[in-house]
């Protein structure tokens, strides 16, 4: 797999997209899916056979999440009937949102210094339109989610964090896991999985152990990743911000250009080992 290039690139056949932390900026996810040729005018998929991945933080901190939602979960529809293919990822951002709504201000203090997830959501970019616009269809969607993917050699996750493996060490055991927590009735089950999904900068280490062992268990050779902005978590700025960042000799990609910071929303080209060349 390599990572081929950011917002310019057009859809063809068989090719694989992913972009990350949209956090409600449905204005700018359709402009960039236009761009791409994967949507028309109207906001149609006309990517035919393409894979869009979606690698979470659909809501909080922009104008409105749940249209956000709405978008994906109507493009894996239309997707899937053209031959294609959309795949969505939990984020800590849903997380944090279904928290709120689960348990409101039920004092959580493994949340310190935040008395509650009511609280912690609204410090971390919380909207309250998203909250209460959340319907059945939408818990039901975004309990579903998996946190991790792998397609053809490539594995697709929100976070760069190996916490990944303390859900399971395969793919199948991680999602599983995942779902069992997002079902579960016990504030400390979410506080768990939070933590999981908001750590970060794993994959920067020198020896890359880290990346090398998260990599072997879930049988992929590279990764994609958002969640750590290219600006804030990367250090970069200008040019080197509106394009996917290649690090860790190569073999891990950071694809969220900070869209609520102001940056780029980022669409990555990919070739996975299903396509080579």
């Amino acid at each position: 797999m390599r990572v081929v290039s950011g917002s310019g690139a057009r859809s063809g056949p068989g090719r694989t997209f992913a972009l990350s932390d949209v956090h409600g900026h449905l204005d700018r996810l359709e402009a960039v899916l236009a761009r791409a040729g994967l949507v028309n005018g109207p906001g149609s998929w006309t990517g035919g056979d393409a894979t869009l991945w979606f690698l979470g933080d659909y809501v909080d901190r922009g104008p409105d999440g749940l249209a956000v939602v709405d978008r994906v979960r109507a493009l894996q529809a239309e997707a899937a009937a053209a031959g294609g293919r959309v795949g969505a990822l939990l984020g800590n951002h849903e997380v944090q949102l279904l928290a709120a709504y689960h348990f409101g201000d039920l004092p959580v203090p493994a949340l310190a210094p935040y008395p509650d997830w009511l609280s912690g959501w609204q410090a971390f970019g919380g909207r309250p339109a998203d909250l209460n616009g959340l319907r059945e269809e939408h818990l039901r969607w975004l309990s579903d989610l998996p946190a991790v993917a792998v397609d053809g050699d490539l594995l697709l996750l929100h976070s760069d964090t190996d916490h990944y493996l303390e859900l399971g060490a395969t793919v199948s055991a991680v999602n599983t896991r995942t779902a069992e927590l997002l079902a579960s009735t016990q504030v400390d089950d979410w506080v768990t999985l939070c933590e999981v999904l908001g750590s970060r900068g794993a994959f920067r280490d020198p020896t890359a152990r880290r990346l090398d062992r998260v990599l072997a268990a879930y049988g992929a050779r590279r990764l994609v990743h958002g969640h750590s902005t290219l600006g804030k978590h990367f250090g970069l700025r200008g040019r080197a911000a509106v394009a996917p960042f290649e690090y860790a000799a190569g073999r891990a990609t950071a694809i969220d250009g900070g869209v609520f910071e102001g940056g780029e929303l980022l669409l990555a080209t990919i070739r996975t080992g299903r396509d080579r060349r």
